[in-house]
């Protein structure tokens, strides 16, 4: 598939209440059957980025994946997103990645965010996922690994085409998200999509959206307000491939290895 359709949900979440942000985000999935490829939803989505794991995250396999399963059926879409999940006793914040035909694979959060506490409430994962969709590859990552190069890099080892980030961004930190995003697509040669959510958490953090999808030249080519909304766009194989033979920055990157604990 030349073109990839992405649907970015910048919602308000409401705290702590799964069954209800699943409503909500039902009711804004739904009208899209048929008309995007990949549908992404926010961190935490079920919960808001919340560091009281004990309240919030579901046994795994549990109720929220199940949704995305019929959601992703219904809609003839994958869709990813992250939520706070129990396993053998572990908490992880933890992306799903869910295609229609039911299958799932997943991504624990790398880089936890120790300035609320996260990196003491959830363990951190080791090791990244690549997903095949549609024609597509795709590295899935979630919030606080924006700020982290190294994580996001594009290798001969683990090539993709497309970098996505499911964020609750505060607004204090807003020109970070943005110029990151950009910074990512850059120095990777590749698309970068980013949903953020909108709206004031229960620690009273504001959010105020600006999801976007930023072109291998680090062009955002769409912006969204600071409204809760869908915001769609359309990504081109073509224009990936022709920048990446035109200006092959990739072919001089260093090599490396990385350390995982």
């Amino acid at each position: 598939m030349t073109q990839l359709r992405l649907s970015l949900i910048q919602t308000d979440l409401q705290w702590q209440a799964a069954a209800q942000n699943r409503h909500v985000l039902q009711q804004q999935l739904m009208p899209l059957a048929g008309l995007t490829d990949l549908i992404l939803l926010p961190e935490m989505f079920t919960s808001a980025f919340s560091t009281n794991a004990g309240a919030v995250a579901e046994d795994y396999p549990g109720p929220t994946l199940l949704w995305m399963q019929n959601m992703a059926q219904a809609v003839d879409a994958a869709i990813t997103g992250s939520i706070a999940v129990t396993v053998d006793g572990k908490r992880y914040n933890r992306l799903l990645f869910v295609k229609p035909d039911g299958s799932v694979e997943h991504y624990d959060k790398r880089h936890l965010f120790r300035m609320l506490g996260e990196d003491k409430r959830y363990i951190g994962g080791c090791k990244k996922l690549l997903v095949q969709w549609r024609g597509w590859r795709i590295l899935p990552l979630v919030c606080y690994d924006l700020r982290f190069p190294v994580w996001c890099r594009y290798t001969n080892a683990e090539p993709y085409d497309l970098l996505l980030f499911v964020s609750n961004w505060p607004a204090a930190r807003n020109q970070h998200w943005r110029t990151l995003l950009q910074a990512r697509a850059i120095e990777n040669l590749a698309w970068v999509a980013g949903v953020n959510r909108v709206g004031t958490d229960g620690y009273n953090l504001d959010y105020l959206g600006h999801s976007a999808v930023i072109n291998p030249q680090g062009t955002e080519i769409m912006q969204a307000t600071t409204t809760p909304g869908v915001f769609n766009s359309s990504i081109s194989m073509q224009e990936l491939q022709i920048w990446r033979e035109k200006f092959p920055a990739w072919m001089d990157a260093d090599e490396f290895d990385l350390k995982l604990n």
